[in-house]
This record gives C-alpha cells, sequence and structure tokens, in this order.
C-alpha cells in the first residue's frame, strides 16, 4: 500500500511536467512547435532535453561587399574640431598627470609605512606576531598594486600625444 502510494505521488508530480512540454521540430536553424508548419517544410522532430532559443538579430547584408577601411569613429558620431580635440587632449593629459602625482605621493607613503619589509610594530603587535604578518603582507600588496597603477598611469601618458605649446 504504501509503495503503490509512493509511485501515484511521483507520477502525479511528474504529470504536469509532462503535459507542458510540446513536441520541438527542427527546420534546419530554426525551431518550431507547430505542427502543421513543421510538417509542410519538413522538419524533423527534436528528441531528448529541453531546447531554448534566443532570438538574435540578423546582421545586414547587401549586395556590396563591405569596406576594407575602418573609421575612428561610428558614423553618427559628430565631427569635433581640431582645436576642441586637441583641447581635450591637453586636459586628458593635465588630469593624468594630476593622478600620477597623487598616485606617486601615496606610494612614497606607502614605501615608508613598508620600511623594507619590516614596518614598525604596534603594541598589539608585540603581543600577536600574526597580526604583524597579516599587515605586513597587506602593505607588500598594496606597494605592488601601487606601482602597477603608477606604471598604468604612464603608460596611458605615454599613449596620448605629447603636449604642444600653442602657436
Amino acid at each position: 500500500m504504501n509503495k503503490s502510494l509512493t509511485i501515484l505521488l511521483v507520477f502525479t508530480a511528474m504529470a504536469p511536467a509532462a503535459w507542458a512540454q510540446d513536441r520541438i521540430y527542427r527546420c534546419g536553424n530554426e525551431y518550431t512547435n507547430n505542427a502543421t508548419q513543421a510538417k509542410e517544410r519538413g522538419c524533423k522532430l527534436v528528441e531528448g532535453g529541453n531546447v531554448t532559443v534566443v532570438q538574435g538579430s540578423r546582421p545586414k547584408t547587401s549586395g556590396a561587399v563591405a569596406p576594407t577601411t575602418t573609421t575612428a569613429s561610428p558614423a553618427g558620431a559628430p565631427r569635433v574640431d581640431n582645436n576642441d580635440q586637441r583641447a581635450r587632449d591637453a586636459d586628458a593629459r593635465a588630469i593624468l598627470e594630476s593622478e600620477l602625482r597623487k598616485a606617486e605621493a601615496r606610494h612614497a607613503e606607502l614605501l615608508k609605512e613598508y620600511n623594507d619589509g619590516a614596518p614598525v610594530r604596534s603594541a598589539l603587535e608585540l603581543r600577536n606576531p600574526q597580526i604583524y604578518m597579516e599587515r605586513t603582507a597587506e602593505l607588500k600588496a598594496s606597494v605592488a598594486r601601487s606601482e602597477s597603477d603608477l606604471a598604468g598611469i604612464r603608460r596611458e601618458l605615454a599613449r596620448l600625444a605629447p603636449a604642444t605649446s600653442a602657436k
């Protein structure tokens, strides 16, 4: 009695999932659950697991060959006057130089606190050496991150056109 009741409960729980599944047909790269349309087009029934189809956009195709040249800006982007662009580049350079000075100051402070791997111990760290080792490791990681930040800012500055004086 108990075994048959368990089987009945399992079948009852699975029945809605079976009813919810329609037959899915594959027509080349397209899928449909319309049986009449599938028969007309000669589609094959998909057996097995569930099918998830995400509708995507189709690429635009035209009879002409795509141009081989690439543009620096999108087709709808407004043109910027050369003087305006120079001003923007100068502003970007000034901002990067300012960030570089701040990063160098932070880096110098970190190096001073790190003290070549032997930072000054606090009273708590004298009693608990594990805290001292953790702080030393954090300082070492901060110094490495700071050096990486400095290198990144310097790369960005080198990538920008050199500063030119106004004529």
